[in-house]
C-alpha cells in the first residue's frame, strides 16, 4: 500500500523545510549541546508559529488537532535538520495532559505548549529510565505508580509536575545535544488514577510516533550528505560514488529508509500502539544502519566533532533506543501479530495481520 501525502502536507513540510534551512540548525545544534539555549529557544518560537506543536492538541486547547500524520510531516524535517530540544517530549505532555479529561491541568499547561512560550518533558511508563533536557524543561511530568504492578493488577498512576530549576542526576548521552537526567516525581500531584495510566499509553504513543518520524528525517539526512560526498570524493582519478560496493551500501540505505516510510505514515493513520511500534523499529534502524554506512563512506572525518556529518550520527544512535529499544518495540509487535500457542503447538499469527 502506498501512503502519499496531499499537496497541503507536503507544502507543509516544504515550508518547515525552508524555514530550518535558513536558521543553519548546526551552530543551533553545538550551541544546545554546551547548555547555551538562546538560539535553540528562538528556532523553538519560529516552529510554534509554524504549528508544529499545536499538531497534537484539540482546538479546546489551542491547537489544531489532534493530526498524527501532519505530526509525522513535521517531525521528518525536524530530523532531517537536527533540531535539538525536547521535541517528542513536548508532544508527549501535551498528549498525556489532553488525555487526563481534566481540564484544569490542560488549560493551565497547554496553551504555553502550543504556544511555544514553554517547553516540557516527561518520564512515562515504557519510556526510557531518564527525561531529557528537563534543566531547560519550563514543565517536568512524571508518571510514576506508588505500587509495583502484578500479574493480574494494575495499579493506578500519578501525575507530578515540577517547574524549572536545577535537577541533578545527570546522565551523559550518545548524542552531545540530548541533555539526560533522572526523574524525579515529586511537585505537585496534578492527578491519580486509571485514566491517568490510560493518557500515558497515549502519550507514549504518540512519542513513538514522533520519534520515528524523527529517525527517519535524520537518516534521509546522512543519506542525502552521504550522496554528495562521494561524489566529490576520488579515489583512482574517479569518484568513489562511481565504484559498484559504494553504491551497493547507498542503495541498501535507501531502500530501508523507503520501506520504513510507508510504516510510519499507516501507522500515523491508524496510530495502533503495535504499528506505531513497528515504524519506530523500522526508521530507527534504518536510521542507524545509515549512519554506519555515512561513516564507512566518510572515513576518519565523519566522526570528527568538527564535521557536520557528526551531529546526525550520534542523533541516530540515540534515537534507536529512545522511547522504547528495539527489543521492546518488537515485542510490543508480537502481543498483536506474533505466533500464538494452541494446544496443538505454536500457529500463525492473526490473520488480520
Amino acid at each position: 500500500m502506498r501512503f502519499l501525502l496531499d499537496a497541503e502536507q507536503r507544502a507543509f513540510a516544504d515550508s518547515l523545510n525552508a524555514l530550518l534551512t535558513a536558521a543553519d540548525t548546526p551552530p543551533v545544534i553545538r550551541a544546545w549541546a554546551i547548555g547555551d539555549r538562546t538560539p535553540g529557544r528562538a528556532l523553538w518560537s519560529r516552529l510554534a508559529d509554524a504549528g508544529v506543536f499545536a499538531l497534537a492538541l484539540p482546538e479546546a486547547y489551542e491547537g489544531v488537532g489532534p493530526l498524527p500524520v501532519e505530526l509525522a510531516v513535521a517531525f521528518v524535517e525536524l530530523g532531517r535538520h537536527g533540531v535539538p530540544g525536547p521535541l517528542v517530549e513536548t508532544v508527549a505532555a501535551a498528549v498525556l495532559l489532553s488525555e487526563l479529561g481534566e481540564s484544569g491541568p490542560a488549560k493551565r499547561l497547554l496553551p504555553a505548549l502550543a504556544s511555544g512560550e514553554a517547553l516540557a518533558t516527561v518520564a512515562l511508563p515504557g519510556g526510557g529510565p531518564f527525561v531529557l533536557d528537563a534543566e531547560a524543561a519550563d514543565i517536568r511530568l512524571t508518571v510514576d505508580s506508588p505500587e509495583a504492578p502484578t500479574r493480574d493488577t494494575t495499579p493506578p498512576a500519578r501525575l507530578h509536575l515540577s517547574g524549572s530549576g536545577p535537577t541533578g542526576s545527570a546522565r551523559p548521552s550518545l548524542d552531545p545535544a540530548r541533555h539526560l537526567a533522572l526523574p524525579r516525581p515529586t511537585g505537585e500531584l496534578l492527578a491519580t488514577g486509571p485514566h491517568v495510566t490510560h493518557a500515558a499509553a497515549q502519550a507514549l504513543t504518540w512519542a513513538r510516533l514522533a520519534t520515528a518520524a524523527q529517525a527517519l528525517g535524520v537518516g534521509l539526512a546522512l543519506l542525502d550528505r552521504t550522496v554528495e560526498y562521494v561524489k566529490q570524493r576520488t579515489q583512482f582519478g574517479v569518484p568513489i560514488g562511481s565504484f559498484q560496493a559504494v553504491k551497493h551500501q547507498l542503495a541498501d540505505a535507501k531502500i530501508a529508509l523507503e520501506f520504513a516510510r510507508p510504516l510510519l505514515f499507516g501507522a500515523a493513520l491508524s496510530m495502533a500502539p503495535a504499528d506505531v511500534a513497528a515504524a519506530k523499529v523500522a526508521a530507527g534502524e534504518a536510521a542507524y544502519a545509515t549512519a554506519r554506512t555515512a561513516l564507512q563512506l566518510h572515513g576518519a572525518i565523519g566522526y570528527t566533532a568538527e564535521y557536520d556529518l557528526s551531529l546526525w550520527l550520534t542523533k541516530a544512535r540515540a534515537l534507536r533506543t529512545a522511547w522504547g529499544s528495539p527489543a521492546e518495540c518488537r515485542a510490543e509487535v508480537l502481543t498483536v501479530h506474533g505466533p500464538r500457542r494452541t494446544d496443538s503447538g505454536v500457529s500463525g499469527g492473526d490473520p488480520r495481520s
